[in-house]
Parts: C-alpha cells; structure tokens; sequence
C-alpha cells in the first residue's frame, strides 16, 4: 500500500508537535525538581554547612545556585561529613594497602651513647716476679716476652750464697737435741729461709733429705703471660729486684673516652657492649668498673673503665673496640621508628582514628633498636601506622594536610578531593 505525499507530511508534522509537547512537560518539572533539591532541605537531611563547586572546592557559597566557574550547578557540604582533620580510608582499602597499625606503648628506654675505646691489661692481675736474696741466674724457664706461664710453674733458679748459709743453720738445729727451747730455734731458722725467699715445699724437701739445695726456685705467683723479662742465665740479680713481669688476661681493661657533656649520664655498674672489627662475629659485655676522676684537657673527655672477661685469651692488649653504654633506664613512650615521618621542618606520625588518618606533630627523643621514644604528641594506646603511611597521604595530599597544622583556611573537603585524586591514581598505578 502506497502512502501519498500528503500523508506524509501531515505525519511529520505530527511527530514534531508531540515531541515539543512532550519536552514542554517535561522540563518546568525537572528544573523545579533539582530548584527545590538546592534550596530546600528535608527534614532527614543533614545540616548544609555551604554551596561550593566541585572544581574550585576552596570557594564557599552561603546558597544554592549555578556555578560561576563552571557550567554546574553548586554542590551543598553537609555538617556530617565534615571532619577537621585527616583523610577517610575504608578498612577494605587499607586492608589492600597492606597498612600496617601499632600503638604506642610504654618501654624502657637508656640513656645510652656509644664510644671508642682500647683494651689494656687489668693493672689488678699484673705480678712481679722477684728474688730476695743477691745471686745469679743459674736457669732461666722463661725466654722471651710473650711466654705463658701457669700458677707455681718454676721460672728460674737462683745460686745465693746467703740462702745457702741460712739452710746449712736450719739444718743443724734439726740435727741438735737436749737444748730447751730448741723447737722455737729450729721455727726461727725456718722462718728466715722463708723470708730470704726460699718456697715451702722446698724447706719441706732439705727438711726430710738433711741436704742443703745451692740452687732455689722461683715459682710463678700466677697464671698469665711474660710481660717483662728483665734478666737472662748467668745474670746477676740483687735483692727484691724483678726477674720478670707477669699478667693475667683471663680478664681485661677496655678504656673508653667519654665526652665531658655525657660523663654524667654514667655510673658505675652500668652493662657496656663492645665490638671488635677484627672479631666481627663476636660481641664481649661487661659493666663499668671505674669512673676516672680526672678530666683529659686536650679531648675533654673522661676516661671510663670496664671489665671484660677473656677466659679464652681472644681479646688482646691494644685492640680497639665500638662500645655501646647503656646509661640510666627509664620508662618512655615509643613507636617503631618507620611510623615516624620527617618532613624536613618538621616531624609528625599518622593517628589511626575509626577509619580516619590524621597527622600530628611530634617531638622525639632517643631512638633505641628501631624504636623511637616520644616526649610529646602521642598518649599511650593512641594507635600510629607503621607501614602504609605514604600511600594513605601521598606527598601532595600530605603537604596539604599538613598545611592545616598552621594554616586553618584550607577545608577538609579538599583535603578529601586531594586524597582521593591521589589514592585512586596509586590504584592505578598498582593495577597497572
């Protein structure tokens, strides 16, 4: 079936007019409807606070209207969603972030501080070895510097006329009998070897053989290492002179130099760590044994004493050793120290509070085992990200944050804008 021409047209024109209608109806009702959603509030609906446009969020409106920006209309804040500080982040997404919370906790903390310091032999298991009475070297054990000895090992072995002599009488009293006082005698004569300086058990042998020895020992009063060697065979040594020189270094000195400010801090008692760069595996502990008295003038330093034990011989005199103090302890506040952030004027840390992150301000103090102590910003229990921190406030949604701190003119929705705008480009970065 064929239509005519002005079918067609009647057709046309039709359709028009209806569409026109329709538009008509339809657009006073739209148009009135968003009016009335811009100016007027339900009675379930939050407080609007003021009108701003998306695009330039630092600009408030005290009513509703077009944008003079933008071609939009205005977009009312309400009092709900305002928050004076921080950044919202939903628990699924800080879950996906791998954002990691601590608290902040009461720990021990110590004054402490490190130093360098030298081993040195411990000048209380230093002996003399000596003879006393005039005589020559006859036998020498010991031969260079640097020999060990054990405790009563027979050093060397003396010819003394005067010793001689002194056995010879002792001997005879033994061999007297019917004399009244006779055993004081014989006590007295005993006495005199001893304190010419021959050893009890010897006094004990020529009491039992009845022979007189030419030749005395000298016995080591301990074990330890030549020091000193101060005579040789065939020598001639005089009374109470030293044949050798001897030290125990079953337990050692280290001496550490000590600012004058921090000399203080210390007492004696305190436990000290040190390590050897030629014993890296290795750490030696101890405690402060001595605090000197005297002031060094050149350094300005205070020399500190500590006893080391060294039963294996591994440490030796001279040696140079990195020595941690550990001072006074004290209770403190502290966080682990990657949750502290620097910004380069200031330091601050992220609070955990609902859902919400905000920055604060901070003062630190001493910073002990990846933890850093709290003088001031944080309370106990106040929770801190740890690890997360930089992709909850990205560097530009951070800096605008923490602008707040000294600037209150920036508003919390474009901290949002600003947080959200970075969050979701790292989103995009990671799904990348």
């Amino acid at each position: 079936m064929s239509i005519s021409k002005s079918s067609k047209m009647m057709l046309v024109v039709t359709l028009v007019l209806l569409t026109g209608l329709g538009l008509w109806r339809f657009y006073p009702q739209h148009t009135n409807a968003n009016t009335k959603n811009t100016t007027e509030q339900t009675p379930n609906e939050p407080k609007i606070l003021y009108w701003y446009d998306p695009m330039v969020p630092e600009q408030k409106f005290d009513k509703a209207g077009k944008s003079p920006f933008m071609d939009m209309q205005l977009v009312p804040k309400y009092a709900d969603s305002v928050n004076t500080s921080g950044v919202s982040v939903s628990a699924a997404v800080a879950q996906n972030l791998g954002i990691r919370v601590v608290k902040a906790k009461l720990t021990e903390f110590s004054d402490g501080l490190s130093a360098v310091g030298r081993v040195e032999l411990d000048e209380h298991r230093v002996y003399a070895v000596q003879t006393r009475s005039a005589g020559f070297v006859e036998r020498l054990a010991v031969r260079a510097v640097g020999d060990t000895v054990r405790l009563g090992q027979k050093v060397a072995e003396i010819y003394a006329p005067e010793l001689l002599t002194a056995q010879q009488e002792y001997l005879a009293l033994l061999k007297i009998t019917g004399i009244a006082d006779i055993d004081t005698l014989r006590q007295a004569a005993r006495q005199r070897l001893q304190l010419l300086g021959m050893a009890p058990q010897e006094i004990t042998t020529i009491s039992k053989t009845g022979q007189a020895n030419p030749r005395i020992g000298v016995y080591a009063p301990a074990s330890g290492v030549v020091t000193e060697l101060l005579v040789r065979e065939g020598g001639q040594v005089l009374p109470s002179s030293n044949l050798m020189q001897l030290a125990d270094l079953s337990r050692v000195w280290l001496l550490l130099e000590i600012p004058e400010n921090d000399a203080s801090r210390l007492k004696i008692g305190d436990e000290v760590e040190a390590k050897f760069d030629s014993l890296a595996e290795d750490y030696f502990t101890g405690r402060i044994d001595y605090i000197y008295p005297m002031l060094e003038r050149s350094t300005r330093s205070v020399q500190v004493r500590v006893v080391l034990a060294n039963s294996k011989g591994i440490l030796k005199t001279g040696m140079f050793a990195n020595a941690s103090l550990a001072g006074s302890r004290r209770k403190v506040i502290s966080i682990p120290s990657e949750a502290v952030i620097s910004t380069g004027t200031r330091t601050v840390v992220i609070i955990k509070e609902g859902q919400r992150f905000r920055p604060a301000e901070v003062r630190l103090g001493a910073e002990k085992k990846g933890q850093s102590e709290i003088l001031q910003g944080l309370a106990v229990g106040e929770e801190v990200v740890a690890s997360g921190q930089f992709l909850i406030d990205s560097e530009a949604s951070l800096n605008g944050v923490l602008a707040r701190l000294s600037h209150d003119t920036d508003t919390p929705h474009e901290m949002e804008m600003s947080h959200d705008m970075n969050m979701s480009h790292d989103m995009e970065m990671s799904h990348d």
